[in-house]
């Protein structure tokens, strides 16, 4: 799990094939800290299960499915992409929850300036539009954002200049494609909803309750 807000860039250094998919090898621009060997690492929002760590880099295996679903397939040696480690339960959740788990891609329609802002207009699939609201929160290339205006097949954000200069956005023009996780809580909600289930039975929590139960 993850929460989008991206911890530095990293530098795509080695792209070989593996299995049907590839092995990248990515060079951190920030230090990896006490590195775990098979921890996730999001590159670009995607989850990725990290290998052969050092205090700057690591590989990781990208499978077939991975490569035709998301921006990773068009990475090469020399691309840049935005890092993110997993979050720990003691670290803050500035952004919002992203599990690494990409549901499309999706083009760059528009970018213009916005006084010393950047608007940037996405296509979106139709099927992922109920999930996508004003003023909710979507993922760009692992990167959390506020959504300004929404539709069935787009949607607008607007990007502060500090994280336009700390994640590849800044190079994004348009009819570049992009890496899109909508909001999960959405689509927990959805399926709630559709399939209530078997309702628990009720329960009366007062006073006697939790001292019965040792919170008193």
């Amino acid at each position: 799990m993850f929460t989008g807000l991206v911890q530095g860039l990293g530098t795509v250094r080695e792209r070989r094939p593996a299995g049907g998919g590839v092995t990248l090898l990515v060079e951190s621009g920030f230090l990896l800290i006490e590195p775990q060997e098979g921890e996730s690492i999001a590159v670009d929002g995607v989850c990725l299960t990290a290998k052969n760590l050092s205090d700057r880099c690591f590989s990781a295996d990208v499978s077939p499915e991975t490569l035709r679903r998301s921006s990773l397939g068009s990475l090469r040696v020399g691309s840049k992409v935005n890092l993110e480690r997993a979050l720990r339960l003691v670290d803050r959740l500035g952004g919002h929850l992203v599990s690494g788990h990409v549901d499309c891609m999706a083009k760059v329609l528009e970018r213009r300036p916005a006084g010393d802002f950047t608007l940037f207009t996405f296509s979106l699939e139709p099927e992922l539009g109920r999930y996508v609201v004003e003023k909710g929160s979507i993922a760009i290339n692992g990167v959390s954002l506020t959504v300004n205006a929404c539709s069935t097949d787009s949607f607008s954000v607007s990007i502060i200049p500090h994280t336009l200069k700390e994640t590849t956005l800044a190079g994004l023009s348009v009819a570049d494609t992009v890496n899109i996780e909508v909001d999960i809580i959405g689509k927990y909600v959805e399926k709630m909803l559709r399939f209530p289930g078997k309702k628990p039975a009720s329960t009366t929590i007062d006073s006697e309750f939790l001292s019965r139960h040792g919170f008193m």
